[in-house]
């Protein structure tokens, strides 16, 4: 995670400090990442074989959607209830849900129920009396904006929002007012792709660790008595 999101005062949840999110669903990410949890919000319906698998290997607290868009209603409670069971740190849910279903599901879960906000036209004082604990901001270019019209709405209302890719931009959420900020790291695509670029400029072959002399048999000999050796200091 970037440095800069350590200026963020972070959200306190259950004893535990967040100030910086991965926005990932990759479990090869997850177990290799130094955020503080996990967003784990993706754009398909909300399946509890996902975030049951998200949730058991982690290492991080999750926060697991649970649809507002395309999945409403009475699912939108029954999948906030299966993530609670399974450990999810917090429900989130999408821009689209309406006040009734924010409701529902806030009622129905003891976890903090986070309602996305992605647009300056949004009622925030009516989503937070319908049961929002934490604000998510995600609202592109104009995300700094948001979030101080989130935080002059409701000044002690906890926000995470993302903050972008660079140093600068994060550094202006934060500024705006937000609590924690969402990340997304490099795919293990981007990252395969610059470690391969490293191995090509620094390839080696299979024999530059042998001896030069051929006799592999004396080299090995000497090897395995150097690691006896070593094992018995």
């Amino acid at each position: 995670m970037p440095e800069v999101i350590r200026e963020a005062s972070g959200i306190v949840i259950y004893g535990k400090r967040i100030k910086s999110l991965a926005f990932t669903t990759d479990l090869a990410i997850i177990k290799n990442c130094d955020a503080d949890a996990v967003f784990a919000v993706y754009p398909f319906t909300p399946q509890q074989s996902i975030s049951d698998a998200i949730i058991k290997h982690s290492s991080m607290p999750v926060f697991c959607g649970i649809g507002g868009g395309t999945t409403k209603g009475l699912r939108t409670v029954t999948l906030a209830k299966d993530v609670e069971s399974q450990g999810a740190l917090g429900a989130v849910l999408n821009a689209p849900v309406s006040n009734l279903n924010l409701k529902m599901v806030a009622e129905s879960i003891d976890i903090p129920t986070v309602i996305t906000v992605v647009n300056m036209d949004t009622d925030v004082a009516e989503r937070i009396r319908y049961g929002a604990a934490i604000i998510n901001v995600a609202g592109g270019a104009q995300t700094p904006e948001i979030v101080k019209m989130v935080r002059d709405t409701a000044p002690d209302i906890p926000i995470i929002a993302s903050g972008g890719k660079t140093e600068e931009s994060i550094r202006r959420t934060i500024q705006a007012g937000a609590n924690a900020i969402t990340y997304t790291p490099p795919t293990t695509q981007e990252l395969f792709k610059s470690m391969m670029e490293n191995y090509r400029d620094n390839a080696v072959t299979n024999t530059d660790f042998l001896p030069l002399d051929g006799d592999y048999r004396e080299y090995l000999r000497s090897l395995g008595k150097a690691l006896i050796q070593k094992a018995g200091e």
